[in-house]
């Protein structure tokens, strides 16, 4: 009973501190780009792209915020993906949008978690041992042979959010999404994040529920973009349907009075895309199918043009693919659209993709791991970090995808502005406040 008790209080105090965390960020004008994309355009190879991005470099002194560039689970290059801390560096950073992907908790609250049963892997859940009590699995360490010390069988876990209601949701901390397989203990399983990334803001990561990112994102001042995650349990979930799922989030934009047009529901479930466009037609306008299918099959074995005219016809506007299955390259070592790509946009569909700056440094990271599944269609025409930049061109310029998904928006940002990308915001309708400068200078990129 005190155990409860005192589980019940941390939670109390979490809430308290949570809600007052969300009062402290307002819509700020100010974009901080940080040092990153100018070393990116510093490593381009020389070429035309090279020689504007160098030229806005030097003459641009305000940066405004882009609805190109998509704050991909926050700013996770650096902070713990979903977390508070995340989502306002991603803001600073001039994201336009933000994403939460959602899922829910054993009493069916919805949160901002990456996937339903990853707790053991983005937060501290197996750290708390009367949460870890009621995880899924329990942590098991790795075992090794007693004679040649080679691992036999890996660490493991599963914590789902389903396991844990949302009073003990509000316990846990964010951390970089990781775990050492090799681990002996739960602090040793606890570790293993990229080298790309960075364990140095990884504790004390401030977990958001899904109706509080929305109040989060609306002080930012930014648009939103939920992926409503798939179930890792039977559904219905103790008498909680598929489409009471989706329709519950689209229920909380609604009790936030968030319009429609500000919001870019997603799933990888092409059922619940076509829910939101019968049920709910407002938001399913602009709703986004993400396909997941192999990118190297959708670029060697593209769909026919007839599957995307279905889709279209079905009231599907937006398609997001991953980046490699829009782009291949030619045998001059150009970066150029797919057979996918092109066949979305005869059939009018607009492209979203994902995910850029999600896969470390070129030569280091990319090229030895064989493109790292971003780079997959286009490595053969990879060269250097500048490349991401590249890859980002080509996307907007040849491609024309109204957006993109970002473990680092700075990037994004710095390129929609020297680039003057509409990005979403221009698509379709918008509110006056965004798109116009006023500022007081006289820069001549300004949008």
């Amino acid at each position: 009973m005190q155990a409860l008790s005192r589980v019940l209080f941390v939670a109390a105090v979490t809430l308290c501190a949570s809600s007052a965390a969300l009062a402290d960020f307002v819509k700020t004008k100010s974009v901080q780009l940080g040092p990153r994309p100018f070393y990116l355009v510093d490593e381009l190879d020389r070429s035309k792209l090279k020689r504007e991005l160098r030229q806005c470099a030097r003459q641009k002194r305000v940066f405004r915020s882009s609805d190109f560039s998509i704050g991909h689970r926050g700013a996770p290059l650096q902070f713990p993906e979903h977390t508070l801390e995340s989502y306002v560096a991603a803001a600073r950073m001039g994201a336009g949008i933000l994403e939460c992907d959602v899922t829910f908790t054993k009493d069916k609250e919805l949160v901002c978690r990456h996937a339903q049963c990853d707790l053991h892997t983005t937060t501290n859940i197996l750290a708390i041992p009367e949460l870890a009590a009621k995880c899924s699995q329990g942590f098991e360490p790795a075992v090794y042979d007693a004679v040649t010390g080679e691992l036999v069988e890996p660490a493991s876990a599963r914590c789902c959010t389903s396991d844990i209601t949302l009073e003990e949701f509000r316990l846990l901390e964010g951390k970089m999404d990781a775990a050492d397989r090799g681990a002996r203990t739960v602090e040793e399983y606890l570790g293993g994040t990229a080298d790309f990334r960075t364990d140095l803001y990884t504790t004390g990561g401030t977990l958001l529920t899904h109706a509080e990112s929305i109040e989060l994102f609306k002080r930012l001042g930014k648009r939103m973009t939920p992926e409503l995650k798939l179930p890792q349990v039977p559904m219905p979930f103790n008498g909680f349907s598929q489409q009471d799922y989706a329709q519950k989030l689209i229920d909380e934009y609604r009790a936030a009075s968030v319009p429609a047009e500000d919001v870019w529901a997603q799933s990888f479930n092409l059922d619940d895309v076509l829910y939101w466009v019968d049920y709910n037609p407002d938001f399913g306008e602009q709703a986004v199918f993400l396909d997941g299918r192999n990118p190297v099959d959708l670029v060697e074995n593209t769909p026919p043009l007839s599957e995307f005219i279905e889709l279209k016809h079905r009231g599907v506007n937006i398609v997001a693919p991953p980046m490699p299955a829009l782009l291949t390259s030619d045998h001059r070592g150009r970066i150029i659209p797919s057979q996918y790509a092109k066949r979305a946009r005869t059939a009018h569909l607009d492209i979203i993709s994902w995910t850029t700056e999600r896969s470390g440094r070129i030569n280091e990271d990319i090229v030895p791991s064989g493109g790292a599944f971003y780079y997959n269609t286009t490595l053969d025409a990879l060269k250097n970090d500048g490349d991401i930049l590249r890859t980002i061109d080509v996307l907007a310029q040849d491609v024309k995808i109204i957006g993109l998904f970002s473990d680092w928006p700075a990037t994004t940002t710095f390129y929609a502005n020297c680039k003057k990308i509409p990005g979403l915001r221009d698509q379709r309708h918008r509110h006056p406040y965004h798109g116009h400068d006023d500022d007081d200078d006289d820069d001549k990129y300004d949008d």
